[in-house]
């Protein structure tokens, strides 16, 4: 099956801790509503496995309507449970040809990368998309080392033969600045899901977005 064309652009990332007691799948809605074009389920509570195969389907009824894909962090057999568009990839997680045995040629694989050198083996291993973290210091993901900056973000985007995208610390006031290093999106948590209006600050994340594109 041939692989669908996908918009990285603005990527959300869920995150029940942050979401204001709202769920998962309401965060999305709303999300998807300003303008999310890519959504991945991550849920670091330590939930059944059985809990997060319901979540992540009932999160999927929203991004199946809206045709917008859904890619499960780190969990191959939640990926393959609920038939997702694909799964994301850690250094420490599931080798990448071991994912795609399982998922197939059509699914979508992204991985986390912090040098030139994770970049071009991630991308030799068959990756589809490279998530470039963390860019700026972020209070969200507090296990990604150093900020890398927008230098590091630039030299693996010259390296690339594949989509990357920009996370960490992102926000409407600096992701202008990442699409303009190269990055094909931005992914965020807090700046969506922690939103007291998640729609409007998506809405304004993807306005920034596009304005960079612009001027690019």
């Amino acid at each position: 099956m041939r692989k669908k064309t996908v918009n990285y652009s603005i990527y959300i990332i869920t995150d029940p801790l942050l979401s204001r007691g709202r769920s998962s799948r309401e965060i999305i809605e709303m999300a998807i509503s300003g303008g999310a074009s890519i959504v991945q389920y991550r849920d670091k509570r330590g939930l059944s496995t059985r809990s997060m195969i319901q979540e992540a389907l009932e999160i999927m009824t929203v991004t199946k309507a809206a045709k917008v894909p859904l890619i499960i962090n780190d969990r191959l057999d939640i990926a393959l449970a609920v038939k997702a568009d694909g799964i994301h990839l850690g250094q420490e997680d599931l080798m990448v040809n071991v994912a795609r045995k399982y998922l197939g040629a059509s699914k979508i694989i992204g991985v986390s990368v912090r040098s030139d050198d994770e970049a071009e083996k991630a991308i030799a291993d068959g990756a589809d998309y490279l998530a470039v973290s963390g860019i700026f210091p972020s209070t969200t993901k507090l296990d990604v080392g150093r900020p890398l900056g927008l230098e590091m973000l630039k030299k693996i985007c010259r390296c690339s033969s594949i989509p990357v995208i920009g996370i960490g610390g992102i926000n409407t006031g600096n992701a202008g600045a990442v699409i303009q290093a190269g990055a094909t999106g931005v992914a965020v948590i807090s700046a969506a899901v922690a939103a007291k209006d998640p729609s409007a600050a998506v809405r304004s994340l993807r306005l920034a977005v596009h304005s960079a594109r612009n001027i690019q």
